[in-house]
């Protein structure tokens, strides 16, 4: 049996994107069609994957990784191009790479810590980490940061889950708290057009300083984060009602129907709402980790775990992206942006935390 609770989260929050989907894409309804297929999709991977035991799963994670990976050189090699960068892959139909490691990531290190299940040790993290930043720097060579933020978080969870230590994890923290200091403070000195930002693109600069400060050029750099939170705040309490989005049916949000969906979507609903929206994802979330602690073996349960935190990474950047909070980084919203390949790669997770929680461990006397 699938887990209902689980399986009726998912059916509401693929609805509400559907309904958002065609408010998004008015202009192109091509795009609706498109997604009522990807949904379908989902549902059917989901039980099928369902039924499919850990133990095959486990089988399955190096070779899923090492064809990620592979599929990450040759985007690099010869992948589609679209406004600057790399990140697409036409094999008959048009992939990306990118998304399927947020699977094949945490499956390869659930596995790799499976394998040494009670004596995973220092040095073990640090061939885990190795494992990590392999797909996560072709990634951000593409470039492609919030992708590669997001499945960097995905093997972190894992090694998080896998007893990694809090004495490497705070001074990461701490070395974050000091650089979003330092930006806040010195924002006015380091965004000059003649000062140069070490290891990121010129664009990526741009979007911290845009956070920073959208005001400063409203019409150019500014404009995504200014008119997807003007969205948000004219949605008011209750909202204009579904398709009846003004900012959205002026086409002043950008990308409306995938990274600014969520915009799109508090306009028509207002801030209830949206706050319904969240509990959905929270509920969802809650639910996820109640069915990851069933898994029988370390495996399954840093896999499922691992999954659903990484799905609550995905909410909390797109949903920070949108209201202003986050820089632009290019993040669909789970179940609720239009997109194959994304909304492929979510019901595949939720497929996998299913046939963990289906496998529940032995009780020992």
């Amino acid at each position: 049996m699938l887990d209902k609770p689980l399986v009726w989260m998912v059916f509401l929050l693929t609805g509400i994107g559907l309904l958002s989907v065609y408010s998004a894409s008015f202009d192109t309804p091509g795009r609706f069609q498109d997604q009522i297929r990807n949904a379908a999709l989902v549902f059917t991977l989901i039980w099928a994957i369902a039924s499919v035991p850990p133990q095959t799963l486990m089988r399955c994670a190096a070779p899923l990784y090492t064809i990620g990976v592979a599929l990450l050189i040759a985007v690099a090699m010869f992948g589609l191009a679209r406004k600057g960068a790399k990140r697409w892959l036409h094999v008959g139909v048009v992939i990306q790479p990118s998304e399927i490691m947020k699977i094949a990531v945490p499956m390869m290190l659930a596995w790799y810590y499976h394998q040494r299940a009670g004596l995973i040790r220092t040095h073990d993290h640090l061939i885990a980490l190795l494992l990590l930043m392999a797909p996560v720097g072709l990634i951000a060579r593409q470039p492609d940061l919030g992708t590669a933020i997001l499945v960097f978080s995905s093997g972190f969870f894992v090694s998080y889950l896998a007893g990694l230590s809090f004495r490497w994890i705070v001074p990461v923290f701490l070395a974050f708290a000091l650089a979003v200091g330092a930006l806040i403070t010195f924002e006015t000195k380091i965004c000059q057009p003649d000062v140069q930002w070490p290891l990121l693109h010129d664009y990526q600069k741009h979007r911290v300083c845009t956070l920073l400060n959208p005001g400063a050029d409203p019409l150019g750099k500014g404009f995504h984060t200014l008119q997807a939170t003007i969205a948000i705040g004219s949605g008011g309490l209750h909202g204009k009602g579904w398709l009846k989005g003004t900012q959205t049916h002026l086409e002043f949000i950008p990308e409306k129907h995938t990274d600014f969906i969520f915009s799109v979507y508090a306009e028509e609903f207002g801030l209830i709402g949206g706050l319904a929206l969240l509990a959905l994802y929270f509920c969802l979330i809650v639910r996820g980790l109640q069915v990851a602690a069933r898994g029988a073996t370390l495996f399954g349960r840093l896999l499922a775990g691992s999954l659903i935190l990484t799905l609550f990474s995905d909410v909390f950047v797109n949903i920070g992206m949108n209201s202003g909070l986050l820089p632009i980084v290019g993040a669909p919203l789970p179940l609720m942006s239009y997109g194959g390949t994304a909304l492929v790669t979510v019901g595949i997770a939720v497929g996998l935390i299913m046939s963990v929680g289906r496998r529940k461990p032995l009780i020992q006397s």
